[in-house]
């Protein structure tokens, strides 16, 4: 049905935003991060998602985010490409075949991502590949999104297509 896009800094509001705008009714879940025992920081971000959450959401810990999307009925919302992107060997994603799916889904798709393109130029190799691959995966899901919106300080501003 739809497609919409939510890009926003660290920090910035764009989860809570992607997560205002799938309402309230049933929503599938799809968390491309993965709780990690040892990373207390990581797992207390996921905790405060999840109590966030109506109780009429289920939740989704994907390691195929492309299976996912084409397994999942209804309201979906991704959350979020970063992490997929940061958890794919080499940050090598297929992001055509994601917005195949994406675009193919019966029910609306929100998708959550970081707009790492104003941030702090990278000083590693690494760095720069992670943030062109999530540069490039967001052009991509972007070009087919409906609506692509932008969250800075919990504001969102509506992105005029090209």
């Amino acid at each position: 049905m739809t497609v919409t896009l939510v890009l926003g800094g660290a920090r910035s509001g764009k989860s809570a935003a992607a997560e205002r705008r799938a309402g309230s009714g049933p929503v599938t879940y799809l968390a491309t991060g993965v709780s990690d025992p040892d990373d207390g920081e990581m797992a207390d971000r996921i905790a405060a998602h999840r109590a966030r959450r109506p109780s009429t959401w289920t939740t989704v810990e994907c390691g195929d985010l492309i299976a996912a999307v084409h397994d999942s009925a209804g309201t979906v919302l991704v959350d979020s490409l970063t992490t997929w992107v940061a958890r794919s060997p080499e940050f090598s994603v297929d992001s055509r075949s994601l917005c195949r799916a994406l675009a193919e889904h019966a029910g609306e798709v929100i998708v959550v991502s970081d707009e790492v393109g104003l941030g702090v130029h990278p000083s590693s190799e690494a760095g720069r590949r992670f943030r062109d691959a999530l540069g490039l995966a967001n052009q991509a899901v972007a070009a087919i999104a409906d609506d692509v919106l932008f969250v800075v300080a919990g504001r969102v501003l509506r992105l005029d297509p090209a």
